[in-house]
């Protein structure tokens, strides 16, 4: 009996969250180790999360991302993978690569998984949703550095995302855009994410990925700084707490709350359920970035 009494309690702490949630829209940007491992159950707990949510009547959208499969890809290919300030250079080749991997192989994968536990999701080429211009990354000098098809996302098409979520379907969405010249280019996914999140008025982003949250000790990662401010990222910056690919991810967090998306969290892929601890209990699991 006391069992079944802790279970009614666990739903009972979810309450006044499902109740604040209804009807609002959550981005979750879907990436991590978890992706590549051969168990499948990592995969699945994360489309169960997502399957709760819409069983909720909270609107889901997932960004996903891709990179280890990617490398692989390239390899087959007999192209060699390098990477300038932790973003994959790509020429046309490179590209169309990756645009097979992202919106044909993980994609549709993604899709089948939620579909199976009874979820309903639709795929997207990031070229259908996504229109960006060409990024040009600074060097130390200051001096601008090509790295190729990389793309910066200037535009959401959220008319097919709204159709979606009018219709209880899950809209799944590959980092890839449309260029200004009518080409593909591989675009950042945590960037893509914020970006939909903003152009959906999202109430919630969630950053999935290989680390508890932010640490301040990228070696103990019992140093989570669970609560941030977006006054205080600066300061992080300087310090060398955010650093590298943690950049991106927190720039795109920060834009999304001034924007207005209420809270973005980064969580744990690896975690059972992180994305529901995260959204529905007092404590959470990773970080939150608030205004």
């Amino acid at each position: 009996m006391d069992a079944l009494i802790s279970k009614a309690e666990v739903l009972l702490e979810a309450l006044p969250y499902l109740q604040r949630f209804r009807g609002t829209t959550f981005v979750i940007k879907y990436g991590g180790s978890f992706m590549d491992a051969p168990d499948p159950s990592g995969r699945d707990g994360v489309a169960q999360d997502i399957v709760f949510l819409a069983a909720a009547a909270i609107h889901p959208v997932v960004v996903h991302g891709g990179g280890k499969a990617i490398t692989r890809a390239m390899e087959k290919a007999g192209l060699k993978a390098s990477f300038i300030q932790g973003m994959r250079v790509t020429d046309e080749r490179t590209a169309h690569v990756v645009e097979q991997v992202l919106s044909r192989e993980i994609n549709p994968e993604i899709v089948n998984t939620i579909n199976k536990l009874g979820g309903k999701a639709k795929g997207f080429s990031g070229t259908e949703i996504f229109t960006c211009r060409k990024l040009l990354l600074a060097g130390t000098q200051g001096e601008q550095l090509d790295a190729g098809f990389i793309g910066e996302v200037t535009r959401v098409n959220t008319a097919p995302l709204l159709e979606c979520l009018r219709d209880g379907v899950i809209p799944v969405i590959s980092p890839t855009a449309r260029g200004e010249d009518g080409k593909t280019y591989n675009c950042n996914a945590d960037v893509s994410a914020a970006q939909a999140a903003i152009a959906l008025q999202a109430c919630r982003l969630v950053f999935m990925s290989d680390v508890p949250g932010l640490l301040r000790d990228s070696k103990n990662p019992a140093t989570v700084i669970s609560h941030l401010p977006i006054g205080e990222v600066d300061a992080l910056k300087k310090s060398g707490v955010i650093d590298k690919g943690m950049i991106p991810k927190v720039d795109s967090a920060v834009a999304a709350v001034k924007a207005g998306v209420e809270k973005v969290s980064f969580v744990d892929g690896r975690v059972s359920h992180s994305v529901l601890l995260e959204i529905f209990t007092k404590e959470g699991v990773g970080t939150e970035i608030v205004l």
